[in-house]
């Protein structure tokens, strides 16, 4: 008798586990449907959409894709802030209108710069130090600034279905990579921690660099300047030449991604490209067409044609944060 209730103990337990729900934090909509029938699909090796382990990428943004993004990109945020510490200490690093706005927080100056003026903040507040200097003054920044409108840490501000979506991929033999805007070394410094992607799997934008080691043990240096922005189409460049394969997934938020959605989705057997389209005022932020960061026209006008799914964070999420809603 014991080794029968033994035996239906465990049926049961299997039965639990090969039902249980890989997105518990989203409603029950045609979009999630979607996904896992996709991703049923290119596991399923008796499927003709059957993709080998191998193959299997997924390529993620992250501003607003894996993170928030609003009301400015938080590498932004934490550029005026390193400013901010930076004047303080020698008034003299504030050589522009720029970055004398940014040190008095004039966010509408800042913005009225435009890329020209953003690239001159991030440049000045990244550079003069070594790559480890460096992330150790973005990990104690992430340890200690607060979200001016959720009074969250940074970093805790990572969306709970995408991290549902990065685990369940995994599970399914997905690598999973950042192809991010932001920076290379800013994202590093959280990526493993934030969403279990190690730091080799984050391709962002990269600023210039170089190697010394003739006054002082061996470093890399940041050094003023911008290398390589990745974003747009440079998205499907740096994508290619760090992963060497054409993502099966592509998963972002605005027409930034668009190169990225598109080159994935152009390849091949089976692929899915997939939007994330804010539209939640209440939880987090809505936003889209006419936003002055994340904008999203494009996509939303392309997407049914080019069969990608478009996820309304509204209607398709049951909560946002890790934390709660």
């Amino acid at each position: 008798m014991r080794a029968l209730l033994t035996s239906l103990s465990m049926t049961v337990f299997l039965a639990s586990v090969s039902v249980a729900d890989p997105l518990p934090s989203w409603t029950g909509t045609a979009t999630k449907a979607g996904i896992i029938a996709f991703v049923e699909r290119v596991t399923d090796p008796a499927s003709a959409d059957y993709v080998t382990p191998a193959a299997r990428i997924a390529a993620f943004d992250n501003d607003g894709t894996l993170w928030a993004e609003q009301p400015v990109y938080f590498q932004l945020l934490f550029a005026i802030d390193r400013l901010k510490e930076m004047s303080a200490a020698d008034p003299e690093v504030l050589t522009s209108d720029v970055l004398r706005a940014a040190a008095e927080g004039d966010m509408e100056a800042v913005a009225a710069s435009g890329t020209e003026g953003l690239l001159e903040i991030v440049s000045t507040t990244h550079s003069g130090l070594t790559v480890d200097e460096f992330q150790t003054e973005v990990r104690r920044w992430l340890d200690t600034a607060r979200h001016s409108g959720t009074g969250l840490a940074y970093d805790d501000m990572v969306y709970q279905p995408m991290l549902e979506l990065l685990s369940y991929l995994r599970d399914e033999g997905f690598r999973t990579y950042i192809a991010s805007g932001g920076g290379l070394h800013f994202i590093r410094v959280f990526s493993e921690s934030a969403y279990n992607i190690p730091p080799e799997q984050v391709i962002g934008s990269i600023g210039n660099g170089s190697y010394s080691a003739g006054d002082g043990p061996p470093r890399v240096m940041k050094d003023p300047g911008i290398f390589f922005i990745d974003d747009k189409a440079g998205k499907p460049v740096a994508i290619e030449a760090r992963i060497g394969r054409r993502p099966v997934i592509a998963v972002g938020n605005s027409d930034g991604d668009f190169q990225m959605l598109e080159w994935t989705t152009a390849g091949t057997g089976a692929r899915l490209g997939v939007l994330l389209h804010h539209t939640d005022s209440e939880r987090e932020y809505a936003y889209g067409r006419d936003s002055h960061i994340g904008q999203l026209e494009r996509g939303l006008d392309e997407a049914g044609s080019r069969g990608w799914l478009v996820i309304d964070m509204a209607r398709d999420w049951e909560r946002i944060w890790p934390s709660g809603e």
